[in-house]
Parts: structure tokens; C-alpha cells; sequence
């Protein structure tokens, strides 16, 4: 819910920082401020300051600092509007209702979330019933007895395709509100709506209310082609918005200090089992900065905790690359990487809470995994590599927003760098800032040289910049952040119209689709048509096709998103072309499409900080973006003129 601004100012005008503080910690007076001891770190001596007329707290021993909101926050491990409320209350504060349409909106999520409450009841009987022997058998098999299946709500879908449909029906639950919570199976090739759920055991997914919003379910059965299959999105449910768990984990994670990202639901539960109740999970998708957000409202430095195989050294890489530009000084995670083959489930059998925690409490800085990725990424046995490795981090390193993290992560990699040619004093010895070489001269010629950031420099003097004020770059305009009539980006035409053309690729691209951040209304339209088809066909339903989508009426749609797909890229849409190298085009594409991105947004956010403070650091900002995008351009270029050919046919 968002507040008006003038509500909070009011709010803080009638409640000094000093009473809300002081109903947690004993506070004495200090010249103009007040002082006492951390509300977050044991200590003797007071290193904790309010000052009513700044309206501030500093706690010089944790770094932390805010207003009463952020106080009530970090204190109570509350979300900001129900601090706000909180506080609200104390002040004598009314808050403004809703509008009409957000009451509205209101209600119906409130009948939304009634109908989940009565599926979830509804499994959670079917698990505990007759029908569910097989099921519990699997539970008990996974160590998984009655009262933990009780504590997370476990249940079970029934192989009939009506059984939740017609026991809702009877509890007077219209079928387009199961519908819209993702419970049926529908479509214009869907004569009857049937179960999304069939033979599986049923995770219940809340919010942090604890709410149910969406179901996970488990398929018992060996020939399934989803193992694991999600609700869709929906009304109540924003998978890339919401972590497992969240609601059990967040009292826990505030009074121990630390949270534990796994990376699946029963993993959960083995981490609770194992004396771990703190412990969350992404929804089958990697990290998203919406769920890295979430982390960090529980903990300045939450643990991601990967299975010990080479997928789950994958997902620990994957995660650098969503956590490195969100990082803030006091913000980061830490790495702990199970036993190869194991999964908390496995290590919590074989050796305890024990074992768990001794690879918990050996987690690894953000900094040394980032190091590790990117040196082991090939060999540095030449110069030339070795400039590689540099230059790959430079650009890996411009992506932190923070000046002063930035500055100190750069100083780390230079010497980790400077140690890879000890006789030399380091390597890239240029001279010039535009080399950024280490050893002799590295310093201040190294990542900060080039970029226009060096200190008692004019960045604007070294030919990055005019003394004109900073305006949106062509490519941002072009981008949907401007634009208020975007056009369809060739890339997201690209994938969309490639998977269309070849649906046997949509199976193992369903969950990377869904993670995509698409910035036209007609490719979302047709993702979510992909992926509800593609969900429909795991359950049962008709197949993903051409025809499927016509009769759906994405006909149109479709059309015109293949249109805008470049001259160079259509032999994808070529249904006999070699899958092999449409999956390389796909994997490149949405590679490029995931860095522009994210450049895109940052760039937006860069020039808007210009604005506001024309500061070097936010000119050397701006230019290092331009720079990426600029590469990604002509990457693309380079990938559409090798793939240009004006006989169609003549490709594989």
C-alpha cells in the first residue's frame, strides 16, 4: 500500500524520534542528542544516538541508521506499511482509506484468498485421508511425519481432474474464481475446466502474511513430464515477488540475525527439521531482486545456501550477477556450498544440525565468489588472458551504484590481481587511464582510471562528456521506460516468435521465460499465453502450437510480434531449421536481452541521479553504462550479420 507523502511527515511530526526509541532502549540525554546503548549489538559503552531535531538514530557500532520507520523496521522485523500503521496508531493518526477501485480490488483479493484457504484446507484433508496413502508414504519415506506436515500445511491432489473443482463447487466457490487463482485448467480449447493439480503432493505458498496466495506440487508418479509444477501468475500470486516460507521464517531470521536462502521446498523443511526454522527458498526460478530485497528486510547479509553439485554452483553464480549492482554498504550475502551431491536434506540425515551448521558458518564473502567465478572461467596463462579477466571485472565492478563500495571492491580485486604476476609488481603496466593497469602506477590507473571517476578530476574534461546538461541517451528513449507508444523489441520478438516456431523448446524454457523482464504489453501477452499452454500441457491439456494459440485468439498478437523479429533472425521462425542452433540463438539472445535490461534500468536510474547531483561519480556512472550498451549494440550487430541470409532456405 502506498502512503502520501504529507501522511508520514505528519506522522513524524507528532512522534519524536526519542519516544519511539525509548520505548525499546533506555535513553539519557547528551547535549542536544540522546544516548544509550545498541539496540542491535551487545556493548557496555553507549554507541547509540537520536537526534529529535534531525529526526535521525545512528548506531555507530552496526552502521545502521533511519527514521522512526526504519527504527520500527529493523526492531521489530516488520514491513514498512505495517510500520507505518504501527506508528500511525501511536500518533493519532488517521489513515486516508482506499478509493473506491483499490476497496474493490480489496474485496475481491479478499475472496481470492478465501478460496485458496479452502483448497488448502481441502489437500491437507485428502493427504491425511485414505486417498492419500501413497502420498504420506512418500512423506514418511522423506522423513516427513505428521507434525511437520501439519506445520507447513502439507496436502494432496487427488488424480481425478474434478475432485477440487467439484468440493469447491460445493462450498459455493464460483468457477471463475477458481479460475483466477490458478486452480482450474482452462482455455477456449478447454471445453470443461479441469484440477491444475493432479497426483501430487501440495506445497501451500503464503505471503508474508501467511496468506496462502499459489500452491507447489510434487508429482508422485515417474512419468510426469513436470516434476515440480507452480501456480501460475495471478491475481494474488508474483512468483519472482515471493520467497517460500517467508512468513514462519521472518521472526527467526530478525532474532538469530541471519536468514537461509535454499534452493527448494522440501529443503525448507529439512533446514526447520534440522533446527534451521529460518530458512526460505526461491519458487523453482533463480534469485530475483525482488526476492534479494526480501532477504535483505531480514538480514544485511542473508546466507544463499546451494546444493553441493554443478547446478547448484551454477545457481550461486547466477545469483552474483542479481546481487553485485543491489549491494550497499552494510548489504550483501554470503555463500555456502553443500558436500558435492548433497542437498540439506541429504547432510541434515547424515550428519545433523551439526553438519548444516558447520557449512553455514563456513560461508563465503560475495567478494571471494566473484573472485572464484570469474578465474575460473579459463586459463591466465598469457598476457592477453589476464587483460581479459581484468577487463571482465572492470566491467562486472561498474555495476555496484554505491561510490565508496565500488571504490573498495575495486581496491580488493588490484590486489588479488597484483598477486597473479608477483616478479612484475602486476600486469597491463600501461601508462594512460584508458589501459587501467595494476603494479606500478595501478593505483588510481587501475578500475577508477578510465571511467572519469579519479578524484580532483573533471570526468566531463576527459572527452566522456559536454558541459551540456545530461539528457535520456537515444537507446534509453527508444527504451519503454520513455517511450509512451513502445515498439516491440526485435530481441523480445526473437524469443517469443522462436519458441512459437519450435514448442519442444518451451519445456526447458518455460521457468527462463517467466524470469524474463519483457518491456512490451503485446510480449507479455504472449509469454503468459505460452506459458499458461505450456502449463495446460503438463497437465493434460491441448499442445503448444500455432493453431492452439489462433484458437485462443493470439493470432493477431502473434502476427505482430513476428514482425518485428530482424530480416537476420527469421530463419528461427523457419519450423524445420536445426533446433541446436536455434536453442545457441535463444541462449544468446536472452543472455543480451537480461544485460540490456538491466543496463536500460540502471542508466535510467544514473542519469536521473545526475540530475539531481551532477557529481563525477554519477558522470563516470553514466558513461561506463553507455559504454556496455554501446558493446551490446554491436555484439548484436555482429550476431545479426552472420546469421543474415537472403535465402531462407538455404539455412539448416
Amino acid at each position: 500500500m502506498k502512503f502520501p507523502p504529507g501522511i508520514l511527515d505528519e506522522i513524524r511530526a507528532r512522534l519524536p524520534v526519542s519516544e519511539v526509541v525509548g520505548k525499546r532502549v533506555r535513553l539519557a540525554k547528551a547535549g542536544r542528542e540522546w544516548k544509550g546503548l545498541s539496540p542491535f549489538n551487545a556493548e557496555r559503552s553507549p554507541s547509540f544516538f537520536v537526534n529529535d531535531q534531525k529526526g535521525f538514530f545512528h548506531d555507530f557500532s552496526s552502521g545502521k541508521h533511519g527514521d522512526i520507520f526504519a527504527f520500527v523496521m529493523e526492531t521489530e522485523g516488520v514491513a514498512f506499511p505495517e510500520a507505518v500503521e504501527k506508528l500511525a496508531g501511536l500518533a493519532g493518526v488517521t489513515l486516508p482509506k482506499a478509493s473506491r477501485e483499490a476497496e474493490e480490488q480489496e474485496r475481491k483479493a479478499r475472496s481470492l484468498h478465501e478460496v485458496m484457504a479452502l483448497a488448502a484446507a481441502f489437500f491437507e484433508s485428502q493427504l491425511e485421508s485414505k486417498a492419500g496413502l501413497k502420498a504420506r508414504a512418500y512423506c514418511e519415506g522423506r522423513g516427513l511425519g505428521g507434525e511437520i506436515r501439519k506445520r507447513f500445511g502439507l496436502g494432496y491432489a487427488a488424480p481425478d481432474k474434478h475432485a477440487l473443482r467439484d468440493h469447491l463447487a460445493g462450498k459455493g466457490v464460483a468457477v471463475e474464481a477458481m479460475i483466477e487463482t490458478g486452480l482450474l485448467v482452462h482455455g477456449d480449447d478447454v471445453p470443461v475446466p479441469f484440477d491444475r493439480f493432479r497426483d501430487r503432493l501440495m506445497f501451500p505458498i503464503c505471503d508474508v502474511r501467511g496468506r496462502v496466495i499459489a500452491f507447489g506440487g510434487r508429482a508422485l508418479a515417474a512419468d510426469v513430464p513436470a516434476k515440480y509444477l507452480n501456480s501460475p501468475e495471478t491475481t494474488l500470486f508474483h512468483k519472482g515477488a515471493v520467497l517460500y516460507n517467508h512468513h514462519n521464517a521472518r521472526k527467526p531470521a530478525h532474532d538469530k540475525g541471519t536468514v537461509i536462502a535454499v534452493e527448494g521446498y522440501v529443503d525448507v523443511i529439512a533446514m526447520a527439521m534440522a533446527g534451521f526454522p529460518h530458512a526460505v527458498a526461491p519458487l523453482g526460478t533463480a534469485l530475483t531482486p525482488e526476492q534479494l530485497t526480501l532477504l535483505w528486510r531480514m538480514a544485511d547479509e542473508p546466507i544463499l545456501c546451494f546444493d553441493g553439485d554443478k547446478a547448484g554452483r551454477r545457481a550461486a553464480f547466477r545469483a552474483i550477477d542479481v546481487a553485485l549492482p543491489l549491494l550497499e554498504p552494510g548489504k550483501s550475502v554470503r555463500f555456502a556450498l553443500l558436500p558435492e551431491g548433497q542437498d540439506p536434506d541429504d547432510l541434515a540425515r547424515s550428519g545433523g544440525g551439526q553438519a548444516i551448521a558447520r557449512v553455514l558458518d563456513g560461508a563465503s564473502p560475495m567478494v571471494e565468489i566473484l573472485w572464484t567465478r570469474e578465474v575460473e572461467a579459463g586459463p591466465l596463462d598469457t598476457p592477453e588472458r589476464k587483460a581479459m579477466l581484468e577487463k571482465r571485472l572492470r566491467a562486472l565492478l561498474a555495476g555496484i551504484r554505491d561510490e565508496d563500495l565500488r571504490k573498495h571492491y575495486r581496491a580488493e580485486m588490484e590486489a588479488r590481481l597484483r598477486q597473479l604476476s608477483p616478479r612484475s609488481g602486476g600486469y597491463g603496466q600501461q601508462s594512460g587511464p584508458q589501459q587501467g593497469g595494476y603494479g606500478q602506477g595501478g593505483r588510481g590507473q587501475g578500475f577508477a582510471a578510465g571511467r572519469g571517476g579519479a578524484r580532483g578530476r573533471d570526468p566531463r574534461r576527459q572527452g566522456g562528456f559536454s558541459g551540456e546538461p545530461v539528457r535520456a541517451s537515444e537507446s534509453l528513449s527508444r527504451s519503454a521506460l520513455f517511450s509512451k507508444t513502445p515498439t516491440v523489441s526485435p530481441r523480445e520478438a526473437l524469443i517469443l516468435a522462436a519458441l512459437v516456431a519450435h514448442p519442444d523448446l518451451l519445456a526447458s524454457q518455460a521457468e527462463a521465460l517467466l524470469e524474463l523482464d519483457l518491456a512490451h504489453p503485446d510480449t507479455n501477452r504472449l509469454r503468459q499465453a505460452l506459458v499458461d499452454l505450456d502449463a495446460d500441457r503438463a497437465a493434460g491439456g491441448a499442445d503448444v502450437s500455432r493453431e492452439t494459440l489462433e484458437l485462443r485468439g493470439i493470432g493477431p498478437l502473434l502476427a505482430r510480434v513476428e514482425a518485428a523479429v530482424r530480416p537476420g533472425d527469421r530463419w528461427c521462425l523457419d519450423s524445420g531449421a536445426d533446433p541446436v542452433e536455434v536453442r545457441e540463438s535463444l541462449r544468446q539472445a536472452t543472455t543480451l536481452h537480461h544485460k540490456a535490461r538491466t543496463l536500460h534500468k540502471e542508466l535510467g536510474m544514473a542519469e536521473m541521479a545526475f540530475a539531481q547531483d551532477e557529481s563525477e561519480a554519477s558522470l563516470a556512472w553514466i558513461r561506463d553504462l553507455r559504454l556496455q550498451l554501446s558493446a551490446i549494440d554491436g555484439m548484436e550487430a555482429e550476431i545479426e550479420r552472420g546469421g543474415r541470409d537472403d535465402d531462407l532456405t538455404s539455412r539448416p
